[in-house]
This record gives structure tokens, C-alpha cells and sequence, in this order.
């Protein structure tokens, strides 16, 4: 790979490791306002996608009919922590369509680590781990980190009348719903497309860094939109910005950033160092891959594509923290920095 260096880390003054990637932002108009990197090569968007994969939900009328809150919402567009609220949320969902966790076919797994949650909480910054293990339970499916969006995928399947088993197949009515909204939001051909699984089983596709930001920019602008699919976008826009505890978990990134900016900031991390978003207030789009896959280095790369873009205050201080910040290790003590390079924050 040939794609630059956009976050390096620092140790003793110097610089002892980094990270290379590229990146494209995208206005309402389809075009590119700034870039690095390769943004033609297709990439596996992963998570960060889950928007895109809620909107039929909505303009189904499924949401409508079975009363889906924000907070639902919220977490059908999730990678959550797994925290009790989470699962208690996902459960709600399935019962408003008459089912329960054992319908979900995204497998199980326990809550999710949290380092950052950790640095702010000290020792219960896992509290959720913690709880599930001193209780001698297991994970089910609930606590699953995408149990969110695939108990929209049931919510979709029962709505329109399909028999939800099997939904993560490509050839399930309701997968095929969501790869024909993917596909019109990024205007990229899936069907030529190569094919993954992704983790929580449902298939992935691989997508242009600039078709993604091109679809973030619709997302957030609703260009080139039929009325119904904005509105659409715009409804899973707002119903995050007012719970974001429930897009990621206490201390994630996604979550402390939209509680912060609100509405003015849609932003979702997907696996390996991918992160995508939409600025509605500029009707831009973003889409970034970190080569090596870390989240820590999509992370602060976003914090500075965010920093860039936007007019921030001092309510933003959790991202234009990250541009420059402190790691530290098991005592406390200062041992390096990570940060964005000098190019990329303009």
C-alpha cells in the first residue's frame, strides 16, 4: 500500500510508530473537497454502514408501526458496548414485533472492552463485563454489539410479512432490501462487487472510499433523495443525536463526540480502522480507512477531519483533545502521545 501517513505516536520525542491510510470527504453535489490517500480502492465499510442498513426500517413504515423510540432506532444504526441498557433495548424491539433474542442470528458474545471507558471510570470502566461474569450467566445474542440492527432486520422482516428466519442470507427478501439501499446510497454496483461475511454474519461488500462518502453526503444532506428516503435519514440523524449512549456505550468514541455535537455530527466506526460520517450543516460526507486496521488511529483521524470542517467551541473539547493527546501507562504516567499529522488537520 502507498497511502500515507495520517497518525503517528511518539515515544522519548520521537517517533516510534504510525499509521497510513486515506480518506475523502464529499459534498451534496458529488464532489470531492479533500482527500489522501487511495479513495478509489474498494474496502470492506463494515459497521460503519449500519445508517445506510436502518433506512429501510423507516421508509417501510415498519418504525411506524411498531413504535420504534429514538433509542431503538439509535441502536438499529449500533455497535454497541453490550451495557444493560443496550440489551434491554434490543429486547424491547424484538418484542414489539413479537419476538425475542432467540430469532437474532448474529451470534453471541461477551460485552465489549473498553480502554477508554476504562481511563474514565477506573476499574468499573467495564462494568458490564463485570456484572455478566459475577452473575455466572452468559452473553447471548442481546449483548452482541450488532444485536441492535439485527433486531431491526426482524422488525423489517415481520413488518413486511417475511418469515425472519434466515435473514442473513443475500437472498433473504429483507438482506436483499438492505444490500438495494446500500447500493443506492453509495452508487456503487454490489452485485459486481466482492463479497465478505461480516462479523456479526451478514454479508459485507467492498466500496470505494469516495462512492462511501459520496452516499454519507446524501445521508446527511438528502440530495439526490427521494422525499422518503431523506426523511428517512433525516429521522435516524435526529433519533441518534438524542441517544447516543446507544449508538456505541459509555466512553466510546461515537457516543461521546454526538453527545457533544448533536445533530451536527453523524459518526459511526466499523471494524478494522474504518470510520464514516455526515456533516449536515455542510451537507458533507466522510469516509476513512486506517491500512492497518486500528480503531485508535481512525479515531483520531476523524477527530481531526471533524475539526477541520466544523466551527468548534469549547463544547467539542473530546475532539480537538484527540488531535494531539497523551498515552499513559498502568501507572499513570505520561509515556507518549498519538496524533493526527500537521497536514491533515489543514
Amino acid at each position: 500500500m502507498s497511502n500515507p501517513l495520517l497518525v503517528e505516536i511518539t515515544r522519548g520525542g520521537i517517533v516510534e510508530s504510525g499509521h497510513t491510510g486515506a480518506f475523502a470527504v464529499v459534498d451534496a453535489d458529488g464532489s470531492l473537497v479533500l482527500s489522501m490517500g487511495d479513495i478509489a480502492r474498494p474496502i470492506f465499510p463494515r459497521s460503519a454502514v449500519k445508517g445506510f442498513q436502518a433506512l429501510p426500517l423507516i421508509e417501510s413504515g415498519a418504525a411506524d408501526r411498531l413504535h420504534l423510540t429514538d433509542a431503538e432506532l439509535a441502536l438499529a444504526c449500533a455497535s454497541h458496548s453490550g451495557e444493560e441498557e443496550h440489551t434491554k433495548t434490543a429486547a424491547a424491539m424484538l418484542a414489539k414485533a413479537g419476538r425475542d433474542e432467540t430469532c437474532l442470528e448474529c451470534g453471541a458474545h461477551w460485552p465489549m472492552l473498553n480502554q477508554r471507558a476504562r481511563d474514565a471510570k477506573g476499574p468499573d470502566g467495564d462494568r458490564a463485563l463485570q456484572a455478566l461474569v459475577a452473575s455466572g450467566l452468559r452473553p447471548t445474542a442481546l449483548h452482541n454489539n450488532c444485536s441492535g440492527k439485527h433486531a431491526g432486520f426482524v422488525c423489517l422482516a415481520i413488518a413486511t410479512g417475511h418469515d425472519p428466519k434466515g435473514y442473513i442470507q443475500p437472498g433473504h427478501p429483507t438482506m436483499r432490501e438492505i444490500t438495494a439501499a446500500l447500493s443506492a446510497m453509495t452508487g456503487h454496483d454490489l452485485s459486481k462487487a466482492a463479497m465478505g461475511i461480516d462479523g456479526c454474519s451478514i454479508p459485507t461488500y467492498a466500496i470505494p472510499l469516495r462512492s462511501l462518502a459520496a452516499g454519507f453526503a446524501k445521508f446527511a444532506s438528502g440530495a439526490g433523495l427521494s422525499p422518503g428516503r431523506a426523511q428517512a435519514a433525516r429521522r435516524l440523524r435526529q433519533a441518534v443525536a438524542a441517544s447516543p449512549f446507544h449508538v456505541a456505550g459509555t466512553g466510546r468514541f461515537d457516543t461521546v463526540v454526538m453527545e457533544d455535537l448533536r445533530e451536527r455530527a453523524f459518526i459511526k466506526t466499523g471494524a478494522e480502522g474504518v470510520y464514516c460520517g455526515a456533516l449536515p450543516e455542510l451537507g458533507y460526507g466522510i469516509a476513512l480507512k486506517i491500512d492497518d486496521g486500528a480503531t485508535r488511529a481512525s479515531e483520531t483521524v476523524m477527530a481531526a477531519l471533524l475539526t477541520r470542517l466544523l466551527e468548534l467551541g469549547k463544547e467539542a473539547k473530546v475532539v480537538t483533545e484527540r488531535l494531539d493527546h497523551q498515552m499513559k501507562n498502568w501507572n499513570g504516567l505520561e509515556v507518549g502521545r498519538m496524533r493526527s499529522i500537521a497536514a491533515l488537520r489543514g
